[in-house]
């Protein structure tokens, strides 16, 4: 899995003209694209939620690092809170605001583990300091103090001066496999325009309906 979409978009759908797509993953790829050439920063953020044991529901940023038809991986410390919540409750819900293109995306899915390949592979491409602080890092742990966690990623770059740092076991990521996926698009007098695909399962077809905004 990379930053890059692994789906091609049709034709570019208009502002106007987007309630007529058939098809919610070619749909996302060609906002994502037009996104990424009109955010000033991180287009690919998003707000990810989810709830834990206790049913209370907690959600944070998060950055998207690729998607296709099985669904959008993210990837986080593995002792951190959101990763001990997707194991209790494995759904979560995403939700992707384009300020620049006054737009929303919405989704609903299941979640499961990527693969240790997959991870791998993605780690591999992260700057060699962001591999060293997911090392140094007790993601949502207590925190003593900044020098403690300095101190850390110093003990980190002395154990690897050279040569390839190694994923830790404890960092890998999520797919959310969508089962509902929901556009929004602001127009004047609040008007907007706004379309939700639907399914049971992963493995369906999808359902297409028209929602008042």
């Amino acid at each position: 899995m990379t930053d890059t979409p692994a789906i091609q978009h049709p034709d570019r759908l208009r502002n106007g003209d987007f309630t007529q797509a058939s098809e919610p993953l070619a749909l996302f790829a060609g906002w994502m694209e037009e996104a990424t050439r009109s955010e000033p920063n991180d287009p690919n953020a998003m707000a990810l939620a989810t709830a834990g044991a206790d049913g209370f529901p907690d959600v944070r940023m998060v950055l998207l690092k690729g998607f296709d038809e099985s669904g959008f991986v993210f990837f986080t410390n593995l002792d951190s809170a959101k990763a001990r919540e997707l194991r209790e409750r494995p759904q979560a819900a995403l939700a992707f605001h384009w300020k620049s293109l006054r737009r929303q995306v919405r989704i609903r899915g299941d979640v499961t583990p990527v693969s240790d390949d997959e991870a791998d592979a993605y780690f591999a491409t992260r700057a060699r300091l962001a591999q060293i602080g997911a090392w140094a890092s007790k993601q949502s742990s207590p925190l003593e103090s900044r020098l403690a966690f300095e101190k850390a990623v110093a003990a980190v770059t002395a154990r690897h001066p050279l040569g390839t740092i190694p994923r830790p076991p404890f960092w890998s990521g999520f797919r959310v496999a969508p089962i509902a996926i929901e556009f929004w698009h602001d127009r004047p007098f609040r008007l907007h325009d706004r379309i939700a695909f639907t399914r049971s399962r992963p493995d369906e077809s999808w359902t297409k309906t028209s929602l008042y905004p």
